[in-house]
């Protein structure tokens, strides 16, 4: 079985306006590096648009209703000071949550390995009733969720090492003792959750907060003190990954200092997790990471530990 890749040409006219960090040439940089040789066997394959019941499932219908009424037909929106929206972003919003459950689709029917879906926008931020940090709708919750109605799978995963704190899918996972959330990040930083004391119901939350300038030996040490055993005692059924990349030492808007071989490391301690509890099944969805280059490397070494698994 091969890695899959998943995205959608909707994705890149979801416009956030001149200068915003979260710009369609993020998505550009990424698919241009996954057209490399290295990935001549991803299964490439164009994402739906999610339905309004597999949405449902995670964000309550009134405030569906008030994202896509936020669409302008032209110019920008504002849903906040850093939530931009314009013509093109209900539809973006629809196929990045509908990647990451078809997805789930291909992998639970054993049609692919893994998969990554290189979307935008990113969803982690997003809670059940609120927008923000660039996301609309909750990607891998929406995914985690559909993956329990479809397909019967009891516990799911998510781990993110986005180098901001996945608010949206804490809220989302932590009444849950079946949905288990696990992030490494940098603190203090936006949106300012993430301590380590949370815990969720069931010991499901796991927040591992780096400081400022934390580099690979940090990193690798939180994953492999507390993370990987967390989430191996959890035994996920599937393992669905937020794969922010703005932990990089060249990201702007962030100072932890990972590199490309940082992301191409953790990806395989995860899969090797997945193995021995998930069938290997690996749905990865991307999230952050703002300077294109290092976005661009960082994603494509994720993605080859994916296929190499």
């Amino acid at each position: 079985m091969v890695t899959g890749l998943f995205s959608h040409s909707a994705c890149l006219a979801h416009d956030t306006g001149d200068g915003h960090p979260e710009c369609a040439e993020r998505l550009q940089a990424v698919l241009a590096r996954l057209e490399g040789e290295d990935f001549l066997y991803l299964d490439r394959r164009e994402a739906p648009r999610a339905t309004p019941e597999q949405i449902a499932r995670i964000h309550p219908g009134d405030y569906v209703d008030h994202v896509l009424r936020a669409i302008p037909p032209r110019g920008l929106n504002y849903i906040d000071g850093d939530t931009v929206v314009s013509a093109g972003s209900g539809e973006a919003a629809l196929r990045a949550a509908g990647a990451v459950c078809a997805a789930v689709d291909a992998v639970m029917q054993g049609e692919l390995r893994n998969a990554f879906c290189a979307v935008r926008p990113p969803g982690h931020h997003a809670e059940p009733d609120q927008a923000m940090g660039f996301c609309l709708f909750n990607n891998v919750a929406i995914g985690a969720a559909h993956a329990r109605a479809k397909w019967g799978v009891k516990r799911v995963a998510v781990v993110d090492f986005d180098v901001h704190h996945g608010n949206g899918t804490q809220a989302a996972f932590a009444a849950d003792a079946d949905l288990f959330y696990a992030s490494t990040h940098q603190m203090p930083l936006y949106p300012g959750t993430g301590a380590a004391h949370d815990h969720g119901v069931a010991g499901n939350i796991v927040n591992v907060p780096l400081r400022p300038y934390a580099g690979s030996a940090e990193f690798r040490a939180a994953a492999e003190r507390v993370l990987l055993p967390k989430l191996e005692g959890f035994a996920p059924e599937l393992l669905l990954i937020s794969a922010g990349f703005d932990a990089h030492v060249s990201d702007p808007l962030a100072q932890l200092q990972l590199g490309d071989q940082d992301y191409y490391w953790i990806t395989e301690r995860l899969v090797q997790v997945a193995d021995k509890t998930a069938r290997g099944r690996v749905v990865s969805a991307l999230e952050g990471g703002y300077d294109l280059r290092a976005l661009a490397s960082a994603s494509a070494a994720h993605v080859r530990a994916l296929m190499l698994a």
